[in-house]
């Protein structure tokens, strides 16, 4: 019995794997990928009904951010083409909320730059919020940076019922990349979410100069965020970030990164984000079957996504319910 099949089926046992036993995974030999990969596979028909959980997200407001993150277009510390806007009004954003309703997505999220929401901002959003709820048919879920506790109760009490707040990273290289704000920060804020009552959604990127071992480590540190949903983007390199001339994964590498995942998160929708549109459908599709079963869909932040009847018939091929 090789590694990957004993760590296969201590997990269809119901059991966890270890920290050592996840980073082994890292280590195993290119011409075992299959192997990895049909394994994450059964783990997840295992685990996760055939339904694929579809959320979507608009840029609530972009731009001038203070954290120095090197990946991100709306950092005040790097000259990027980026849009600049304070806070979207009612129109618009209750509008697009409809849209993805009328859409059949489950999910929609209000996404703000900046180290955190607040004052008058925060209060308007909630509006926002209130009147979505009243309506129905949508979840709700927000992501406005660091809050604090005060803060989440009121995006709690106008409807919001799910957090987001990505580590980004593997807490070895994180400090690599943001020096403005710390992963014990992060996961402050989201205890605080679940403190209030929130869902927790929390993933990261890969693609920003990482090892194998730190994309496991990412997904290792996130059992202590136990999120619902674990967003994995692909970095899109921005130009005018320090990251614009990163070299990219290859698809096997993101395939194994899925893989890595479904083995530390057995019961939890691993949602594709930002830069799933750089790879073919074919990889898509694989994606999907070892372990993806959640997604953003239609556009993204400062990236262009997909349609929301493509990746109704993507899903669809890969024989889930949209």
């Amino acid at each position: 019995m090789t590694e990957i099949t004993s760590l296969k089926n201590k997990i269809l046992d119901g059991r966890e794997i270890t920290a050592d036993e996840a980073l082994s995974l890292a280590d195993i030999e290119p011409e075992r990928r299959n192997e990895l990969w049909e394994a994450a596979a059964e783990i997840t028909a295992r685990f996760c009904k055939p339904v694929f959980d579809s959320c979507s997200i608009i840029n609530a407001r972009s731009g001038k951010c203070s954290e120095n993150c090197k990946w991100c277009a709306q950092s005040a510390h790097y000259k990027t083409k980026a849009d600049v806007y304070p806070l979207i009004g009612s129109e618009e954003c209750l509008r697009a909320a409809r849209l993805n309703r009328s859409q059949g997505v489950k999910r929609f999220s209000l996404v703000t730059s900046g180290r955190a929401m607040g004052g008058k901002d925060l209060d308007t959003a909630c509006e926002y919020y209130r009147t979505l709820r009243s309506e129905g048919g949508i979840s709700l879920c927000a992501s406005m940076g660091l809050l604090g506790k005060e803060e989440l109760q009121k995006l709690y009490d106008a409807g919001v019922r799910r957090y987001h707040c990505n580590l980004e990273a593997a807490p070895s290289f994180f400090p690599e990349l943001c020096t403005t704000h710390t992963i014990e920060e992060k996961l402050r804020t989201i205890n605080w979410a679940r403190e209030v009552g929130m869902e927790v959604c929390s993933g990261g990127i890969i693609g920003m100069g990482e090892t194998p071992r730190q994309r496991v480590e990412l997904a290792i540190a996130l059992r202590q965020a136990e999120p619902e949903s674990i967003p994995i983007n692909i970095l899109c390199p921005i130009p005018g970030t320090p990251l614009e001339k990163q070299a990219p994964l290859t698809p096997e590498e993101i395939l194994d990164t899925v893989a890595f995942f479904r083995f530390a998160h057995p019961r939890t929708t691993l949602r594709f984000a930002g830069g799933r549109s750089s790879l073919k459908r074919d990889i898509q599709l694989k994606a999907i079957r070892i372990g993806m079963n959640g997604g953003v869909v239609g556009d993204l932040l400062t990236t262009i996504g997909s349609t929301v009847d493509e990746d109704k018939r993507l899903v669809d091929d890969a024989g889930y319910s949209f």
